[in-house]
């Protein structure tokens, strides 16, 4: 057994075909029973059977052949386990014969409480708690369910019976094909399904409501199922999952290749959602929307994770990765096509736009040292849950537009088309991809990309004026600011002065120039001086379709400004502009002084999506400037006042009649930025608000889309001698059955900025009341109660560990602990308390935050010695607008 442990994939010396699959869960013992046939292929000599298990008592194995004359059955010699190699093998006397046999198997579990795996949530019935059976197998945890080849590249067909109490409800990836009841069990199969991977095979087994429709061409069934009670909740997104999967038949060329598609909500649940073959699961905040209490952001979300998972069924369930090195060929496609279908679907919601804070996500994560490439190495299990990360999701996803933009939209179109025909049903790598695009764009894409795909990081483009010609270098971007290795071949997209004046071309090497006036026809000296009115400014990487970052000399920096002030660029320019700039200053490679002087060009803006980014750009700098310069903190938050309280006059409190989604969700935002920065109308006006909605849960007074506002504002003023605003929500957390106010209200106590009570928020989170998913949304606490909550974490770490195991919730936990810090020191001492306790889930994790504190820490230092802050804060904070 020895020459199988460590390997980081199982040996190919035989492989399986179909899975016969039995369970019997027991939802009052929290156990499952079951057994498993699987036929096999082997493929060449070998007197062992090697696949996956874990948290499994394995029994009665055999496996045998047949074949016109005679069978065989041939009992183990011997079966071993491995738990960190989590594999099982079976070692048998004499070799096994060549060809086709079965394995069979008795197999016995515990349906835990981790969120992976069989594993339990909770749920009410008429004032009783039950139990639910639910799968969540991705990345490798069918292991723990049933004995499996439990890689992608093992694909094979599924039948699926179970045996569960008579009266609940049980679902599987296909259609029932037989139900027999007998006392109170009852036994229910299900069609064979088609070939897929195990990480796909999905079972929920518990008491639910659901709402039905079909898709318009194919009629596919399409259901969204729920707790009982909540089912008008899930028509929005049944109506978003019929359209969706009507549309993406249309751009794919391929039909879904089911006959249903059920959608599920399940209340503890530690991803946003999960694709499985015809059985998606989701958490509720992802799936179920309430016209009388959800946000205009929560319909969003919904329809986004609706149309993303649906993507899967293309992207990952019918073309499947290899191995999950090309986890991205899933999760970077699926997120850009869901921007895709929201788009067809909502135009009016602009996702597009929306679509640079993926962006903005990928380059934050790739700019540090620790980030890895989208194609990264995997060797065991325990690192997969790490990459399921902004570089798969988000880099991936913008890669991907990228190329989209490159090539053209009707060329990228017809170039996946063929992809997923040629490939359906089998496994894919990158290069499989790459080769579909060239044979139908006639371009050397897989060239142009693989210095995206295999390489770590992103380059910032640097252009300068010299001699009548503009310069264009290009180098790896670190928020550390340290100068790294790398070289792409970036698509520079430029405009001068107008966006009908512009050149796009391939930046293949370090450094290369162009001459303005023979590419565009405008004077490079004119666009300098600001005489030619085809040249007062220059715009790289238009539109924000490229990802890298850019960094303007300063002439070119204040031309852009001056743009922004009339107004003459687009959103994702204006949005562009600014975060590469925020970036740099991050980087110290442009001060905070010039950044904040290009904000306050910002003063009348009134898009969501640009006013979202600087919001959360103020955040950071408040954050900074407290370690920094905390004597200029009052005139700091006076300057993000002034600019936010345009948009907040202009939106006030109250929806109008007609106005768009957009400002539905600015409008609370703003509001929610100008409490935490201390405005005294917003605290008041949120206070009276939120006490009128305690007294009457259906006053027009707090609308979904400003509670959290409210919420905020009301946290602002407690502190331990004055709790009433704490109780109140805590009130509202307890009488609410919708997990999206329950998360609203966690995040909004996570903003008190008394230390004391943050420590009994942060209790709470730990607490039977909060699910263990939704306990996040209370980290993010006030950056003035971030040692309270260090020194929380440490003393709670060994029950911290405990509730979240494994997995990238524990990650989650220790990036929103950690990285708020800004002192060496303070780097040191997280690095020497996780020496001993870190997990292999959140090493890389770990290791992100610690770089995140010392990026902090040199940002401080760097912001100290700015001779002119303090007159530019000054400034800013009292001029005049």
């Amino acid at each position: 057994m020895d020459q199988f442990k460590g390997q980081p994939r199982l040996p190919k010396f035989a492989v399986p075909k179909r899975y016969d699959i039995y369970i019997k869960p027991d939802l009052c013992l929290c156990k499952f029973s079951g057994s498993v046939a699987i036929d096999i292929d082997i493929l060449s000599d070998t007197r062992f059977l090697v696949l996956n298990a874990a948290d499994l008592l394995v029994h009665d194995a055999s496996v045998s052949f047949a074949n016109q004359k005679s069978s065989k059955v041939i009992q183990p010699s011997s079966t071993q386990a491995c738990e960190v190699s989590q594999i099982l093998v079976f070692e048998f006397a004499e070799t096994l014969p060549f060809g086709l046999g079965t394995l069979r198997m008795d197999f016995e579990g515990i349906l835990n409480d981790n969120m992976k795996g069989f594993y339990r949530s909770t749920y009410e019935h008429n004032g009783e708690k039950k139990n639910m059976a639910v799968t969540q197998f991705e990345p490798v945890d069918a292991r723990r369910c049933f004995p499996c080849w439990d890689e992608p590249a093992f694909k094979a067909t599924f039948k699926i019976t179970l045996d569960v109490p008579s009266e609940l409800v049980a679902l599987s990836n296909m259609p029932i094909v037989e139900e027999k009841v007998n006392g109170d069990l009852k036994t229910v199969s299900y069609q064979e399904s088609p070939i897929m991977s195990t990480y796909l095979v999905a079972i929920v087994v518990g008491l639910f409501d659901y709402v039905e429709d079909q898709t318009t061409d194919a009629g596919v069934k399409v259901r969204v199922y729920c707790q009982v009670g909540k089912a008008n909740q899930g028509k929005f997104a049944l109506d978003v999952a019929v359209k969706t999967l009507d549309l993406y038949k249309e751009y794919f060329a391929v039909p879904y290749s089911l006959p249903k598609l059920d959608m599920i909500a399940i209340p503890d649940f530690a991803a946003g959602a999960m694709e499985n073959y015809g059985l998606v699961t989701y958490r509720e905040t992802a799936l179920l929307y309430d016209d009388q209490h959800s946000a205009a952001a929560n319909k969003q979300r919904v329809a986004t994770v609706v149309a993303h998972e649906l993507a899967h069924q293309w992207f990952g369930n019918l073309v499947t990765m290899e191995w999950w090195t090309h986890l991205w060929l899933n999760e970077g496609f699926a997120t850009w096509v869901s921007y895709l279908a929201t788009d067809s679907l909502f135009p009016e919601w602009k996702v597009w736009n929306q679509f640079l804070e993926e962006s903005n996500h990928g380059l934050t994560l790739d700019a540090l040292a620790e980030s890895h490439p989208i194609e990264v190495e995997i060797n065991h299990a325990s690192e997969v849950d790490e990459i399921f990360d902004a570089i798969s999701y988000r880099k991936g996803a913008s890669i991907i537009r990228m190329l989209q933009s490159y090539l053209g939209p009707e060329c990228f179109q017809r170039s996946l088309a063929s992809y997923i025909k040629r490939h359906r049903c089998s496994n894919t790598k990158t290069e499989d991809l790459w080769a579909a695009l060239e044979e139908g764009s006639g371009e050397p894409v897989n060239k142009l990309m693989s210095s995206w795909t295999k390489q770590q990081g992103y380059p910032v483009v640097t252009v300068k004026v010299k001699d009548e010609k503009l310069v264009f270098e290009q180098s790896r971007f670190l928020s550390s600011g340290s100068s790294g290795e790398g070289q792409w071949i970036v698509p520079i997209t430029l405009c001068c002065g107008s966006y009908d004046v512009r050149k796009n071309f391939l930046l293949q090497t370090e450094t290369e120039s162009v001459d303005i006036k023979q590419s565009l026809g405008c004077s490079l000296s004119k666009c300098c001086g600001g005489n030619d009115k085809y040249c007062d400014w220059i715009k790289l990487n238009v539109d924000q379709t490229g990802f890298y970052r850019v960094k303007y000399d300063e002439d070119l920096a204040a031309k852009l400004r001056n743009a922004i002030e009339k107004n003459h660029l687009t959103t994702t320019d204006r949005f562009g502009i600014l975060d590469d700039a925020f970036a740099l200053s991050m980087a110290c490679q442009q001060s905070v002084t010039s950044l904040l002087t290009l904000m306050g060009a910002y003063r009348e803006e009134l898009d969501y999506t640009v006013l979202s980014n600087l919001i959360s750009i103020s955040y950071k700098l408040e954050r900074i400037a407290a370690d920094a310069v905390p004597e200029l903190l009052d005139n700091l938050r006076q300057f993000f006042t002034n600019i936010f309280q345009f948009a907040a006059e202009k939106l006030g409190w109250d929806p109008k009649p007609g106005e768009s989604h957009l400002d539905a969700m600015l409008r609370g935002e703003i509001l929610t930025a100008l409490a935490l920065f201390g405005h005294e109308q917003t605290i008041q006006e949120g206070n009276r608000r939120c006490l009128a909605f305690l007294d009457d849960r259906s006053t027009p007074l707090l609308p979904p889309d400003i509670r959290k506002a409210a919420y905020v504002a009301v946290m602002q003023t407690v502190n331990a001698s004055n709790r009433s605003g704490y109780e109140s929500l805590l009130r509202i957390y307890r009488e609410s059955d919708l997990s999206q106010e329950k998360t609203r209200i966690l995040s909004s106590l996570a903003s008190c900025p008394d230390p004391n009570i943050i420590l009994e928020v942060l209790n709470f989170l730990l607490s039977s009341e909060v699910r263990s998913q939704d306990a996040i949304f209370g980290l993010g606490v006030n950056w003035k109660a971030r040692e309270t909550a260090w020194t929380w974490l440490k003393a709670k770490w060994e029950e911290i560990s405990k509730i979240f195991d494994s997995g990238f919730l524990i990650g989650r936990f220790v990036s929103a602990t950690v990285s708020p810090f800004a002192s060496y020191e303070k780097a040191k001492e997280v690095e020497e308390f996780f020496a001993s306790r870190v997990k292999p889930s959140m090493a890389r994790t770990l290791k992100q935050s610690i770089e995140r504190v010392h990026i902090n820490s040199r940002w401080v230092q760097s912001v100290q010695k700015e001779r002119d802050l303090p007159n530019a804060i000054n400034e800013l904070a009292w001029r005049r607008y």
